[in-house]
C-alpha cells in the first residue's frame, strides 16, 4: 500500500473514532468472522468508524504482538493511510501483548473484550447494570495494569501519602481497585438477594414464568414490546438495551396471565467476567419456567449463533430448561418457510416447536401466544411421537391440541 494514498475524507479528532479492525484466523477450532463484520458493528454501536479491516492467519499467537512483526508493520501502514486513531482486535490480547502493539503501531489498541465492555458501559441505565458493568470493567482493567502507563512506575510514600514507604503508584491503584471490586460485589450480593424476594413473590403468585433470552440484535427488545405492548428500548444495534424487564402477558385461550422477563443478549466470545458480573440479570433466565430462544432467521451465521446461546444458558444453568424456539425477522427470509410453526431437534432425542415470526411487522404471533398456552397448560408441550424403529415421525393428532396451532411433523 502506498502511503500517498492517504485517506483524506475526515480530519483526525473530526466525528467518530476510526478505527482499524483485526482479525486472526487460527484454524479450525477457534472461532473467526472472516469478514468482521461482526467486529464492525460492534465498533459502530461503541461510536467508532472502521475505518480498514485486515486479517492474519496464524497456527498460535506471537507472545508478543500476537500477530507477528510483519503482520504488525501491514496494520501500521493500514493506520497511517487511513489516519485512524486506533486498533481493534476481534479476539482477546493479554496485557502484554496490548502494550507492545500499542507501542509499535503508535496509537491505543483495544480487543474485543474491551469493546463490549465499553458498549455496556454506555447502554447501562439501571442502577444494577451499572454496577454490574463497573465491576466487569474493573476485573478488565486489575490485569491491565502491569506497565501499561508509566506513573504506575513512580513511587509514592512518606508523611502525607497514602501507602507505605516506597509503595508504587502500581499497588496503590491494584488495592484501590481490589477495594472498589470488594464494595461492588457486596452491593450486587443485595441487589441478587432482592431479585430472589421478587422471583419468590412471583412463585407465590403462581405466575408461569418465560423469559427471552437469544443473541444480540435478534430482536429480542422488539418481540418483548410486541407482545405485552410494552415500551422497552428497541433498536437495530448491538446490546440496544442490557436491563432485564418483567411484564405480565394476557393470554386469552389461557383465561390469565404469564410473567414474561426480556434479558440482555449474548455474543461470541462473551467475555467470562462480565457473564459473572450479569449472574443477577441471567439469574432471571435460570429460574425461568420456559425459555423463548429468539433468532435472527436472516442471519447467515444463524446456527453458529444458536451454539452460543445454548452455550451461555449452560454457563448460567439453564441448558434444562424447555425451550421454544422464535425465529424472527420473518420479513427478510427468502423464500419464506413453507409452515409458520413446526418442531425441531434441537439436540439428539430433544424436539422442540419452532415459531417463525416478525416481531416488527406483527407476523405470526398468533401462532406464537397459542404455543405459550400449551406450554403454560398442565400438559405443557407435547412433542410429536417418534417410531422407535425408523426414528421417523408419526403423525399422532392426540398430541396436536386444540390450543396449539397445527405444528408439521419434524422434517
Amino acid at each position: 500500500m502506498n502511503l500517498d494514498e492517504r485517506d483524506d475524507a475526515a480530519p483526525p479528532g473530526d466525528g467518530p473514532a476510526r478505527a482499524v479492525l483485526v482479525g486472526v484466523d487460527f484454524g479450525t477450532g477457534h472461532s473467526f468472522d472472516p469478514t468482521l463484520d461482526e467486529l464492525a458493528l460492534l465498533a459502530e454501536s461503541a461510536g467508532d468508524d472502521a475505518v480498514a479491516r485486515i486479517i492474519a492467519r496464524r497456527k498460535a499467537p506471537d507472545p508478543k504482538l500476537f500477530v507477528g512483526s510483519g503482520k504488525a508493520d501491514e496494520i501500521k501502514e493500514l493506520v497511517l493511510v487511513h489516519r485512524a486513531d486506533g486498533v481493534i482486535f476481534d479476539q482477546a490480547l493479554s496485557p502484554a501483548q496490548q502494550r507492545n502493539l500499542e507501542r509499535h503501531l503508535g496509537v491505543p489498541v483495544a480487543d474485543r473484550t474491551a469493546l463490549i465492555l465499553e458498549i455496556f458501559a454506555q447502554r447501562a441505565k439501571s442502577h444494577e447494570g451499572k454496577l454490574q458493568v463497573e465491576l466487569a470493567r474493573l476485573q478488565y482493567l486489575a490485569t491491565r495494569l502491569v506497565r501499561r502507563w508509566s506513573h504506575l512506575e513512580r513511587q509514592r510514600g512518606g508523611v502525607g501519602h497514602r501507602g507505605g514507604p516506597g509503595e508504587a503508584q502500581i499497588e496503590l491503584d491494584r488495592r484501590m481497585i481490589g477495594e472498589r471490586i470488594k464494595s461492588l460485589k457486596t452491593r450486587l450480593d443485595k441487589v441478587k438477594r432482592q431479585r430472589g424476594t421478587q422471583r419468590r413473590a412471583r412463585e407465590k403468585s403462581g405466575a408461569f414464568r418465560i423469559s427471552l433470552v437469544g443473541y444480540t440484535n435478534a430482536g429480542k427488545s422488539t418481540l418483548f414490546n410486541a407482545l405485552v405492548k410494552a415500551r422497552a428500548y428497541a433498536a437495530d444495534q448491538l446490546f440496544a438495551t442490557l436491563d432485564t424487564t418483567t411484564r405480565s402477558l394476557y393470554l386469552e385461550a389461557l383465561n390469565g396471565s404469564v410473567s414474561l422477563s426480556d434479558t440482555v443478549g449474548f455474543i461470541r466470545d462473551l467475555p467470562h467476567k462480565l457473564v459473572e458480573a450479569f449472574q443477577a440479570t441471567l439469574q432471571e433466565a435460570a429460574d425461568a419456567d420456559l425459555l423463548l430462544h429468539v433468532v435472527d432467521a436472516a442471519s447467515p451465521t444463524l446456527q453458529e449463533q444458536r451454539d452460543e446461546v445454548e452455550r451461555v444458558l449452560a454457563e448460567i444453568g439453564a441448558q434444562d430448561i424447555p425451550q421454544v424456539l422464535v425465529y424472527n425477522k420473518l420479513d427478510r427470509i427468502e423464500p419464506a418457510p413453507r409452515a409458520l410453526s413446526d418442531w425441531i431437534e434441537r439436540e439428539p432425542g430433544v424436539w422442540v416447536p419452532r415459531v417463525f415470526v416478525s416481531a416488527l411487522e406483527g407476523l405470526g404471533l398468533d401462532g406464537l401466544r397459542a404455543v405459550l398456552v400449551q406450554a403454560a397448560s398442565p400438559e405443557g408441550l407435547i412433542p410429536p411421537a417418534l417410531s422407535p424403529l425408523t426414528a421417523d415421525p408419526v403423525d399422532d393428532p392426540v398430541s396436536q391440541t386444540a390450543d396449539l396451532p397445527a405444528l408439521p411433523s419434524p422434517t
